[in-house]
């Protein structure tokens, strides 16, 4: 585990300067430690600009395991996220360089930048929510709008689609749970009729 330490202190020095100045560094990735150990780490990175995502800031979970850097570190997203290659539900990805395209040479900045571009280019044929996938090729405006409404209401992004928020609110309105409510409208395309279908077989 030496050289884990070595390169998370690495990572934490090199990455100060990103924290004190967004504006300056729109890439921003941050880690801090989670436990002294260097097996668990909390990662963040920023939506990338000119997408659903920008503004956003999003949590991740680094475990690194003892074989690192000879196997890559699993790493899923805390936040919540509406993306063809993160899953809704549990924030795992479908990342090549996270499975079998890891090499030891890198490091655990490459993948935070990685996944930052993750972001800002999807691959849907490769997905891991397959819901979500569906949705960017079908209707690509609607996952755009789908996806900066769980930036805004997830990740602090400072976006609002205020026909969206309408809808969310009236089904809470019915007594159902926020979080189910934009997952049901989510995946039906926003239409308040099928969602409250879900709702109430769930």
């Amino acid at each position: 585990m030496i050289c884990v330490t070595e390169e998370i202190q690495n990572l934490l020095t090199a990455l100060n300067p990103f924290q004190r100045n967004y504006k300056t560094f729109k890439n921003q990735i941050k880690v801090d430690l989670v436990d002294e150990n260097f097996t668990e780490l909390k990662g963040e990175i920023a939506g990338p600009p000119d997408t659903p995502y920008e503004g956003g800031r999003y949590q991740l979970e680094i475990k690194i395991p003892e074989t690192y850097p000879f196997n890559p570190p699993k790493v899923r997203f805390i936040t919540k996220i509406w993306h063809p290659n993160i899953s809704s539900v549990t924030g795992a990805i479908c990342l090549d360089i996270l499975k079998d395209q890891w090499a030891a040479a890198m490091t655990l900045r490459t993948v935070l930048l990685s996944l930052q571009a993750l972001l800002a280019a999807a691959e849907p044929d490769d997905p891991q929510d397959a819901v979500v996938a569906n949705q960017y090729k079908q209707n690509p405006e609607m996952f755009k709008q789908t996806a900066r409404l769980w930036s805004q209401v997830y990740a602090g992004a400072p976006v609002s689609i205020p026909e969206y928020t309408r809808k969310i609110d009236k089904l809470c309105a019915m007594g159902f749970e926020k979080n189910a409510v934009i997952v049901a409208l989510s995946s039906k395309s926003w239409d308040v009729e099928t969602a409250t279908e879900l709702l109430l077989n769930n």
